[in-house]
């Protein structure tokens, strides 16, 4: 089955770990193009395309102040998204509460009187 468009819902432009990272980089406040360019280490071209993509699904706005263009991450785009992985919660709790259980249980066994 071929891949759906980027720009077809925000999940496919996620997929793009650069798209993830201007996002991160995004959530924080809003920045100029020049900012994430040096942030992340793209060329502006490649920053702009990414941005647009981003744009499209409607993951980030923009808003001009004179000649600059300052985008941002729109939380309430991503909502869906959080909801969705919110969905496997329960197994990320789960595998870290055995990881926790074990550490305790090796703990135990290191600090106690040294039997088992």
């Amino acid at each position: 089955m071929a891949r759906a468009a980027t720009t077809s819902d925000p999940f496919n432009a996620v997929a793009e770990p650069r798209r993830r990272q201007i996002l991160t980089f995004l959530a924080g406040d809003e920045r100029q193009v020049s900012e994430i360019v040096v942030a992340i280490g793209l060329d502006q071209p490649s920053v702009s395309k990414h941005l647009g993509v981003l744009r499209r699904v409607g993951l980030v706005r923009v808003r001009r102040n004179g000649r600059h263009r300052l985008y941002r991450t729109n939380a309430e785009a991503i909502r869906p998204m959080h909801e969705w992985t919110a969905t496997f919660e329960r197994f990320w709790r789960h595998q870290l509460d055995r990881v926790k259980e074990r550490a305790e249980r090796a703990q135990a066994g290191i600090g106690g009187s040294g039997q088992r």
